[in-house]
């Protein structure tokens, strides 16, 4: 199945969600106690585009081109492109412990890249560069979601952001690849549901809430055992190759993410 197909697939399941998401946190605002503002509609959803669509493009493109085990530890550099981008927007100082841990957490992903280019051929460099992007994306997200976050709430902001993201993503799939969608078998038509549900909705909603309650650099730091859980799973159901430099980058990864996370105790 192509990237459009699959995202289109699994936004239209999640959209009933977040549609009764949406209704029910709008229904349960008193009257003219609504925290909208002028222009919010429009910055809501310039951050369902940028957050959810284009980053879930970016990131489906690349995984046509890189192992599940390197996509996983490129997004995983997402800590540290936070860090950078309120760094360079927000004008807040980088400590030196900040440096060395960025510095750990792209040497390892240099270290996996080496072996998915050993290993899957010339393409990787571009599926890296896709993944890459995603990555980029979704952290510009989480740093322009933290002021509106505190403001609309996790469950407002996220069920309407994801809504736009859903239409964006269910009508680039019609224009590109309507027989796609038509076209899909029975087993794709499960995995998009368990898709939809376990990896789009629950972690959207549980990604917001944390933003609200410790920011978003420390909800970027999250899920340590994301990359080496990738790559076991990788390798139990998709066959992908693990090898020591595999392991040792993603190591090397977790321990810059895991000095970043220092920088707060």
């Amino acid at each position: 199945m192509d990237a459009a197909t699959l995202i289109a697939l699994r936004m239209a399941f999640s959209l009933p969600f977040f549609v009764v998401v949406a209704w029910w946190v709008e229904r349960r605002t008193a009257p003219g106690a609504s925290p909208w503002r002028r222009g919010d509609a429009l910055r809501v959803a310039g951050l369902g585009l940028l957050g959810y669509y284009l980053s879930s493009y970016l990131d489906f493109l690349g995984l046509h081109y890189v192992s599940a085990g390197l996509e996983r530890v490129i997004l995983y550099l997402n800590p540290a492109l936070v860090l950078l981008i309120t760094a360079l927007w927000l004008r807040r100082p980088v400590r030196p412990r900040q440096w060395l841990a960025m510095g750990l957490a792209y040497s390892g992903v240099a270290l996996v890249f080496a072996h998915d280019v050993s290993s899957s051929g010339p393409d990787v460099p571009l599926g890296a560069a896709l993944v890459f992007a995603s990555a980029a994306t979704y952290a510009i997200y989480l740093v322009a979601s933290g002021a509106m976050v505190r403001r609309l709430g996790s469950l407002r902001l996220t069920a309407w952001a994801m809504i736009v993201s859903c239409f964006a993503c269910i009508v680039q799939a019609l224009l590109i690849a309507p027989e796609g969608l038509a076209s899909a078998a029975a087993p794709v038509i499960w995995l998009s549901v368990l898709n939809a549900v376990a990896a789009t909705v629950l972690p959207v909603f549980l990604v917001m809430m944390a933003i609200e309650r410790v920011g978003p650099a420390v909800a970027s730091q999250a899920g340590m055992i994301g990359p080496a859980a990738t790559i076991a799973m990788g390798a139990i159901w998709l066959g992908e190759p693990v090898t020591a430099l595999q392991i040792a980058g993603t190591a090397v990864v977790i321990a810059g993410i895991a000095v970043l996370g220092l920088r707060r105790t």
